[in-house]
């Protein structure tokens, strides 16, 4: 299970250990052994290892689950060989900027009040913050203290909604880092406290999103014609198949597609499209509804313009997701929001409402090291360790939200998801887990802008890295 332990305050979750159990297996002997990977929106073969790099140990089809290093002989002469993400990702045993000793996770919730908090984030802006390898310049400690004590008006909204949220964060945070810790999942380390980032390599670059650009070039398909989804096949289909429609892997081994020359493992029971937004249209005529929808879209924001690392999408192009079109009566949506209160604004007081989705709850990812402390210090002013979730119905026949509910737990108004995160970009925590008793089993289940690919589930995107 990818949820190690569930308190009151919420859910530890071990990323890693959910995408190790998805079911990355090649079911044929030809399967090629080395670094293939789990994770983009079709799961590409450079970040993951193969079993077969390690010394096998063979093991029935009938016996107990079976992990990293084993291989399967199934029956006749086919073999099962079972991929593994590559711990290292998940390696984060070191803050990117380590807190004062005051600010530990382990000491205790501080009482802080907004006054306090500004006069704090005042004081780490003159000291210069500490937040680069090498040590900031003489002209960047210059430049910072010419904005001591200036706040614009979204970093004082941002720490009135920090002032609200923190002491939740931070006893829910300590109670399941100290159950973490308990159970052997968390462990203390000896190292001091370093300001460098952990180091971690990576991932290639491979232009699935130059890919989808290049496909809005190919001739038009006849829409009487055209087919809405096919299926994976033993073989690889042509990039073109790929691009025009959703792709299902009906399977329940895992299988191989080629795009770019890169290898990319499709998990079992999944389906994809792989488009950008102006293509959203073969989702649409699948013709699924969807009773969990999920959404992870490319916010604007300054640090993402200056590093041109992918593209973001303004809120009115947001706005234009057909989610009505998708969503079944009383679908869960949920939406992952940056800190930026403009954003959290725009989703809870125009996005949802255009959509008819009642705003029902906000839940908190916190980011913690190996050793349960927050990857950056909770007060920091430019960056948290927590990133936030909206959670919302969507609304409509009354007496059919009703039926759909029976069975069902009410949505909390405020849980954590704490878990160590991936440091692959803007990878997020699976929520399959978390959700699963607030929803039916037999749901069907959509992601918007994936990261990755879950068993299950249906998702949508054209993330670039892997």
């Amino acid at each position: 299970m990818s949820v190690v332990h569930r308190l009151t305050a919420g859910w530890l979750v071990d990323h890693l250990s959910f995408i190790n159990q998805c079911g990355y297996e090649i079911c044929d002997s030809f399967a090629h052994p080395g670094g293939v990977t789990a994770n983009t929106s079709v799961t590409s073969a450079e970040d993951s290892h193969s079993i077969s790099t390690f010394a096998a140990a063979p093991s029935s089809s009938n016996g107990p689950p079976y992990g990293p290093g084993d291989a399967i002989e199934a029956e006749g002469k086919r073999a099962k060989t079972r991929y593994v993400f590559r711990e290292e990702f998940f390696d984060i045993s070191k803050p990117h900027i380590a807190a004062a000793p005051e600010e530990q996770l382990c000491q205790g919730c501080p009482e802080v009040t907004l006054t306090e908090i500004k006069a704090s984030s005042n004081s780490k802006e003159y000291q210069g913050g500490g937040k680069s390898d090498t040590g900031n310049s003489l002209a960047t400690a210059r430049k910072k203290r010419k904005r001591k004590c200036v706040f614009n008006q979204g970093e004082l909204d941002a720490l009135e909604y920090h002032s609200k949220v923190r002491k939740l964060i931070w006893e829910g945070t300590l109670h399941l880092v100290q159950e973490g810790l308990k159970t052997g999942f968390l462990h203390h380390t000896t190292a001091k406290p370093s300001c460098r980032k952990n180091n971690v390599p990576h991932p290639i670059a491979c232009g699935l999103a130059e890919l989808c650009e290049m496909a809005k070039q190919f001739p038009a398909v006849n829409g009487s014609d055209h087919q809405a989804v096919r299926v994976l096949e033993e073989t690889s289909s042509a990039e073109h198949d790929l691009l025009s429609c959703v792709m299902e892997n009906n399977s329940n081994c895992a299988k191989t597609i080629v795009l770019m020359g890169q290898k990319y493992l499709v998990p079992p029971k999944s389906s994809f499209l792989l488009s950008d937004i102006s293509y959203l249209q073969p989702l649409v005529n699948y013709k699924k509804k969807y009773g969990v929808i999920v959404i992870d879209p490319p916010w604007e924001n300054k640090s993402v313009k200056r590093s041109n690392r992918y593209s973001h999408l303004p809120s009115w192009q947001i706005k234009q997701i057909p989610l009505p079109a998708l969503a079944a009566p009383d679908c869960l949506v949920v939406m992952w929001v940056t800190n930026r209160q403009k954003h959290l604004r725009f989703v809870k007081d125009e996005l949802y409402p255009h959509w008819s989705v009642k705003t029902l709850a906000e839940w908190h990812w916190v980011k913690i090291t190996s050793a349960g402390e927050f990857v950056l210090p909770l007060d920091s002013l430019h960056k948290k360790p927590y990133e936030v979730l909206v959670l919302g119905r969507v609304q409509g026949d009354v007496k059919e939200a009703l039926r759909k509910s029976e069975g069902v737990l009410p949505i909390p108004e405020h849980k954590l998801i704490v878990s160590i995160p991936c440091s692959l970009h803007s990878h997020k925590p699976p929520l399959a887990a978390v959700l699963a008793e607030f929803i039916k089993p037999d749901v069907e289940c959509l992601e918007l802008f994936a990261r990755n690919l879950q068993p299950g589930w249906t998702s949508w995107g054209n993330e670039e890295y892997v």
